[in-house]
């Protein structure tokens, strides 16, 4: 059996106004455990990692002393200051990708899945997406058997691994480079249309070449990825929403080859378009 305790900085602290509190152990009292959690964290990651230096340094030092580590959703932010995960791989809530490839451009980063696992280092998605990875930890702990009875008990579908379903595709817009963010509008009110990006970069007055390089800077994606993502979001959209058939909203987003659509829809979601809309939409049993 586990002896679950919490660790922090402060052994009394009241949070949202005194509503609850918390008492944690002292951690510069801990000096050695099995596995050590750590939870998602508040969205300014930069200030956080600035002012818990202490703590990062102690995580690593809890792995050097045999600790395996696991991460829940952002709690990755602070995992991946420790340098363990270099060169490594890593999940964490897909809405925090952008800020995490940008602090952290040496771990490999995979959005869609919902656990990674190095060496004694376990990392996993977004929000609830928690609970399998405490699934995950049981079945290492203690056998299958156990961890298919919390399944049941709590409810868990044991048997998920992708946050793709889940995933929403921002725009990038925020990126400051004004002939991009044409493109990208060009790109989203033209969807049904055939697009020649040799065309739109010759509008733009820019060579191909030129736009694709600042299209990628930009966006983190190919003239054609960015295509292909926006219209994915729109199908699910239309998908979760609407009565439309599958090939309706095929053609709507400018495809006309039944299996491509498919196959893309598939590969960006981890689903095909009718078990997506049986998931997201209550009329989801049209064909």
């Amino acid at each position: 059996m586990f002896e679950i305790r919490m660790a922090g900085f402060e052994t009394d602290l009241k949070l949202n106004a005194g509503f609850f509190s918390i008492h944690p152990v002292n951690i510069r009292e801990v000096r050695k455990t099995d596995l050590l959690i750590i939870p998602s964290l508040a969205h300014d990651y930069d200030n956080i990692l600035k002012d818990n230096k202490e703590l990062i340094a102690w995580i690593r030092e809890q792995y050097e002393r045999g600790s395996e580590l696991a991460s829940i959703c952002t709690g990755a932010f602070l995992l991946a200051a420790t340098g363990l995960l270099d060169g490594k791989s890593c999940s964490t809530h897909w809405n925090a990708a952008a800020g995490f490839t940008r602090l952290f451009p040496n771990i490999k980063l995979h959005i869609d899945k919902l656990l990674t696992v190095e060496k004694g280092i376990y990392t996993n998605g977004g929000a609830y997406s928690f609970l399998n990875l405490i699934l995950f930890l049981i079945e290492k702990y203690f056998d299958r058997q156990t961890a298919i009875f919390c399944s049941k008990i709590f409810q868990i579908d044991i048997e998920r691994d992708s946050q793709s379903p889940f995933r929403i595709f921002q725009t990038q817009k925020t990126h400051g480079d004004d002939l991009i963010c044409k493109a990208q509008t060009y790109i989203e009110e033209n969807l049904s249309q055939r697009i020649s990006f040799e065309d739109l970069a010759s509008k733009l007055a820019t060579s191909r070449r030129n736009f694709d390089r600042r299209f990628i800077k930009a966006t983190g994606n190919t003239p054609v990825e960015y295509l292909q993502r926006v219209k994915v979001e729109v199908a699910k959209s239309t998908l979760e929403r609407g009565r439309k058939s599958v090939f309706e909203v095929m053609n709507e987003v400018g495809y006309s080859d039944d299996k491509a659509f498919r196959e893309l829809f598939k590969k960006m979601t981890g689903l095909t378009p009718l078990d997506y809309r049986a998931k997201f939409n209550k009329d989801g049993l049209l064909t």
